[in-house]
């Protein structure tokens, strides 16, 4: 059997629509907990997928999260041995800083909520190209640097570095396409503080939204997860 191992940040966000099509598709997954795990143990090479996952911390916060030092040479490494990786949101960022690339704060702007992705000609050749015209969902204030040697995938108005590839293996995803509408009322649990301090965004706002637009995510989502799998990057 397959193993997948994704690392978690906070409880509530985890693999959502990605879990059911890996068991499908014979992968046996387990979750590495970050600041409780040690990441730094994990045999990489026993690992056939990797899967970062999001969460609210910075990317560059190594003082308040010891456990990030472990988790960006677990990645580095990962990377440059070509084995494959996913990482969504926080995930993508660390992947960007393992491959050397900055990670800041975007311009005081946090991108919450529901949007579609402006797809580059190489991301609409990609494991992305069912996304073309599917509002995702959108939660972070950080943002990247393109590493060097990454291909752009896709772009919004606010963050132009939404979606990159490295080489045939590395896929990192700015934005979350794993998101369910179930899955997001623990989300608008767990972040409450942080959508009450974004002037004009509110919990029955983006509970309207996904109402209205996780379905057609979770439609997509598995055939996103899919074609990564089976090179078509």
């Amino acid at each position: 059997m397959k193993t997948c191992v994704a690392i978690r940040h906070v409880a509530f966000e985890d693999l959502g629509s990605f879990q059911a099509p890996l068991e499908a598709a014979g992968y046996s997954i387990r979750y590495a907990e970050a600041g409780l795990d040690d990441l730094g143990a994990l045999d990489d090479s026993a690992v056939d997928l990797l899967v970062v996952l999001g969460g609210p911390i910075g990317a560059y916060e190594d003082d308040n999260y010891p456990f990030l030092g472990p988790e960006l040479r677990l990645i580095e490494a990962r990377l440059r041995a070509g084995r494959p990786i996913i990482g969504i949101c926080l995930g993508a960022q660390l992947m960007a800083r393992a491959l050397g690339a900055r990670v800041y704060p975007n311009n005081g702007v946090k991108e919450i909520g529901w949007s579609a992705l402006e797809l580059t000609g190489a991301g609409r050749a990609s494991s992305l190209a069912v996304l073309d015209g599917v509002p995702v969902l959108h939660w972070h204030g950080d943002t990247f640097d393109l590493p060097d040697g990454a291909t752009l995938l896709a772009s919004t108005s606010v963050t132009r570095n939404q979606a990159f590839s490295w080489g045939k293996a590395a896929l990192g995803l700015q934005f979350h396409v794993e998101a369910t509408g179930a899955g997001l009322e623990r989300w608008f649990i767990g972040h409450a503080s942080e959508i009450g301090g974004v002037p004009g965004l509110s919990v029955p706002g983006l509970r309207a939204d996904t109402a209205h637009y996780a379905a057609g995510l979770e439609s997509v989502a598995p055939r996103v997860l899919a074609a990564f799998l089976s090179g078509m990057m």
